[in-house]
């Protein structure tokens, strides 16, 4: 009886290269129509984990943690200097769907921070925006204010003078200091009218 094999069923050729295509796992240089490239870890097409993007037309460099194709975890920013060609940090701290979340640091140059006119904050971020405990330093005034922030507004805290002297614009008068001048005659007072209310009470 003559044997006859059946040929398998071959897939189209465009699923082999599609799924050569996919990027999963650690993958070198991948660039895109743009010119920008990535070097590191992909699930799913989207970058996920450890890698860094050349963004080509800023020449801005991400190196740092990735969430399904956005910056997630903790990273550093860099830019080209435009007079010495060679990358400076810009921000260095934690990221959350593409946005700086979390402590972070934001430079300006090699001793400054976070600046608005020689201003500096240090604290926590969330969604691009101060939120948390954190300490603004008002280093054109002489001045530092810590305190809670919530989405880049301050609702509470303490403001006090820090550096005035070396201030380039000092307030027109120091923060006075606010101390009780008779702290025991508050304190009798307060507990007279304590003792008051208890025979009130009774």
């Amino acid at each position: 009886m003559p044997v006859t094999k059946c040929p398998k069923k071959s897939e189209p050729l465009w699923k082999d290269w599609d799924w050569k295509a996919q990027k999963n796992g650690l993958r070198h240089q991948v660039f895109a129509v743009n010119g920008d490239h990535y070097v590191g870890e992909w699930k799913d097409n989207l970058k996920h984990g450890k890698g860094t993007q050349v963004w080509k037309k800023s020449g801005a460099i991400y190196e740092g943690d990735w969430k399904f194709g956005k910056r997630d975890g903790y990273g550093t920013l860099s830019h080209p200097d435009p007079e010495t060609g060679k990358y400076r940090r810009v921000y260095s701290g934690w990221w959350k769907e593409d946005k700086k979340s979390g402590y972070g640091i934001q430079f300006f140059g090699p001793k400054d921070y976070y600046e608005e006119n020689g201003n500096r904050y240090e604290g926590s971020w969330e969604r691009g925006m101060k939120n948390g405990h954190g300490r603004f330093f008002h280093l054109d005034h002489g001045q530092l204010f810590e305190g809670f922030w919530v989405d880049d507004v301050a609702k509470c805290g303490t403001m006090i003078d820090f550096g005035r002297d070396e201030a380039p614009e000092p307030t027109q008068f120091p923060i006075p200091k606010v101390e009780i001048q008779d702290p025991d005659g508050v304190l009798k007072e307060a507990i007279a009218a304590l003792m008051n209310t208890e025979d009130e009470d009774d």
